[in-house]
């Protein structure tokens, strides 16, 4: 499996051959050098910037290969410090450590050999591209941004406003685990700063900000076996309960009354809603971002005098009620003072609790890596949440943590800072299995980290902008479900239609439209009303608009057994709901390069229309018996346009497949 090549001038390193190392005097594969890093924070947004004083490439090396695996030392020159990488078959994965002898160092440049015609996938959640080669990645967690396009006006408006604008890097989920087309995946431990490299045509770059490294390599033949091989070794999702499959998760808000309003009106319409959920369950605050919520996380009951009574009534009849949670307490709620007196909050340099400005409020950071503060926050969601009948709720945030704060373990902020998200799941998570409500209770994730795949049942997209823009519209979660699938992270829901409306844009009925229609064929089925609610177009804003979502909330829990059956795979074999064509057509060379089309599961092909005014759309189907879902019309792969208006999505299904017969009802539904 390892096999080690020497040369007067160089080496290079295979395992089941594939090039992993290739090293020469005038190419060398390692380089180490000092640098200096600042870090700004404002809102969320962090602006990194790095300094290098030195990059010295490590050129001599001495290469053994024995029994137990490769050793191979690197030196700037044979009199000077030596760095040491170590490789050794574990567990049928290749395990490689690397560290320096010599303190000084604190930055590090490792190149992983590639091939010009490569494609790697994955980082967590990306939502620029889904093939990430040409472009270098940061990994470190932060606010996505709004528009994330550096040409783009949104972009420009944004950074102007807070500097909030980011770019096709910034993501709530980064994480330094990529797949690569030539059937390996490559996983770097821990949760330091790390920057991906994938802008070379002859070699992936990691560069790291310590010289300690562990990498994880595993080699398959098929991209599900890697994808399995990949989630045992990172950890696979527990389960959702049945009842987010099927149906629609209808997010509304503004107290008792326009909840229950809002609610009949849809069932009235025949809708098939499967749970009802109210963010603002803990009150609300109006700042000119938009609509925000009272982070002290306890029943309003001014707002919602009979919540008690609605949770009963609805549960009765199916139908769940969920909430919402982050990890911050606003200052001056009655939580927040609990959790200052009893010394739970992250601290300042100078001992006293880290306040942060959220937007016009400040609050507090539960400090997760004290035992105490976690056991307390605990109590919270099953006290507040659990015991009032939520049957689930968005875990937002976990993004924020400063690189400045000081933290009950002693622990580098920087390096807990990507840590945060995992331990902000891995609290709801077990909030829920000490009440035995694992796989009964559902929550849903913004941030994420190495990890997070063993805690968290389910990722939200995040805060699209309300637009069809490509790297923060609507096509961005197509990239975002399938880059998060690569790194072993199965199942995405989005707010339908987007989230974050600025600058005099607004969500628009055809937005929310294609927006439906693309959810109806996406694991989990949810709406949110968006920042600024009263100016969104909504899922009752009309007759017509309340039709459609009844239809395709109906279309979704038709899908429904299939969808639980995609859920139980990929807790069980870590196969994403959501798939890259590539994943069953490997040997199909479109597959690799095709956008904005995905499959769901393996009998489903599903080609969101993601272009404004768009009533038709062309695209590409793997070699294969598939037929149209809305004309019954046969097709056997290649490039086709088909007609895609609102309300027909190209979707398509595979004609020999043993859901034929239950796609074909889903024409029946009006």
């Amino acid at each position: 499996m390892l096999k080690l090549t020497r040369g007067e001038t160089g080496f290079s390193l295979a395992y089941d051959g594939r090039m992993i190392f290739s090293h020469t005097l005038t190419e060398p594969m390692l380089y180490l050098g000092l640098g200096s890093e600042t870090i700004d924070m404002h809102h969320g947004n962090f602006h990194i910037s790095d300094e290098i004083a030195e990059r010295i490439p490590f050129c001599a090396f001495t290469a053994v290969q024995d029994d137990s695996g490769v050793a191979i030392r690197l030196y700037k020159d044979y009199h000077a410090a030596a760095f040491t990488l170590l490789l050794r078959e574990q567990g049928g994965r290749l395990q490689i450590t690397g560290s320096c002898d010599n303190s000084r160092y604190n930055r590090l440049w490792l190149k992983i050999f590639a091939e010009p015609e490569e494609h790697v996938y994955g980082l967590g959640e990306q939502f620029s591209s889904l093939d990430l080669r040409g472009r270098n990645y940061p990994i470190f967690t932060m606010e996505q941004g709004v528009g994330r396009n550096k040409s783009t006006l949104t972009t420009f408006l944004a950074d102007q406003l807070d500097g909030g604008g980011g770019d096709y890097w910034t993501t709530y989920y980064p994480e330094a685990t990529f797949v690569s087309s030539r059937l390996y995946s490559l996983h770097l431990h821990g949760y330091d700063y790390a920057e991906v490299d994938f802008s070379h045509a002859d070699y992936h770059g990691l560069h790291l900000w310590q010289t300690t490294f562990t990498l994880t390599l595993s080699a398959k033949e098929d991209y599900p076996a890697l994808l399995g091989d990949l989630t045992a070794l990172v950890g696979r999702q527990p389960p959702l309960p049945e009842y987010m499959f099927s149906g629609i998760l209808l997010g509304m808000q503004g107290g008792s009354d326009a909840c229950r309003q809002k609610l009949e009106r849809m069932l009235a319409a025949d809708t098939a809603v499967s749970a009802v959920w109210t963010q603002d369950w803990v009150g609300k605050r109006v700042t000119s971002f938009g609509k925000r919520l009272q982070w002290d996380w306890r029943w309003n009951k001014e707002m919602y005098p009979t919540l008690k009574e609605d949770i009963a009534k609805n549960d009765a009849r199916g139908i769940a009620w969920m909430g919402y949670i982050n990890p911050y307490l606003v200052e001056g709620g009655l939580l927040f003072a609990e959790a200052q007196s009893r010394n739970y909050f992250v601290k300042k340099q100078d001992g006293t609790d880290y306040l942060i400005d959220f937007g016009e409020f400040d609050s507090g950071f539960v400090d997760l890596t004290n035992p105490a503060a976690c056991a307390w926050y605990k109590s919270v969601i099953k006290e507040n949440m659990i015991e009032l009948g939520l049957r689930g709720w968005m875990v937002d945030f976990g993004e924020y943590l400063p690189t400045d704060c000081v933290l009950f373990s002693g622990q580098s902020a920087i390096s807990a800072h990507n840590e945060w998200p995992t331990l902000w799941a891995k609290l709801n998570y077990e909030a829920l299995s000490e009440s035995g409500m694992l796989g009964k209770i559902g929550f849903y994730t913004r941030s994420g980290a190495t990890g997070t795949q063993k805690y968290s049942p389910l990722m939200f997209s995040g805060d699209q902008f309300v637009d069809f823009s490509a790297d923060d519209g609507l096509p961005s979660v197509i990239n975002a479900a399938l880059s998060l699938g690569m790194t072993g992270f199965g199942m995405l829901t989005f707010d339908i239609g987007g989230y974050t409306a600025l600058f005099g844009k607004y969500r628009t009925k055809e937005l929310l439209l294609r927006g439906c229609e693309f959810a109806a064929f996406t694991p989990v089925m949810r709406t949110h009303e968006g920042n600024r609610p009263n100016e969104n177009t909504q899922f009752d804003a009309d007759e017509e608009t309340i039709a459609f979502f009844s239809r395709f909330s109906r279309i979704h829990r038709a899908l429904s057994p299939y969808l639980i059956a995609l859920g139980d795979q990929n807790c069980a074999q870590g196969l994403p709901a959501m798939r890259t064509l590539f994943l069953h057509y490997p040997d199909d060379a479109r597959a690799y390069t095709e956008p904005y089309v995905y499959l769901l599961g393996r009998d489903i092909l599903v080609a969101p229309v993601v272009e404004e005014g768009a009533q038709s759309r062309t695209l590409y189907l793997p070699q294969d018996d598939w037929v149209h879902l809305w004309s019954g019309k046969p097709y056997t792969g290649g490039e086709v346009t088909v007609s895609a208006p609102i309300g027909m999505p190209p979707v398509f299904y595979r004609a020999k497949s043993e859901i034929a017969r239950m796609m074909e009802t889903l024409r029946e539904i009006h």
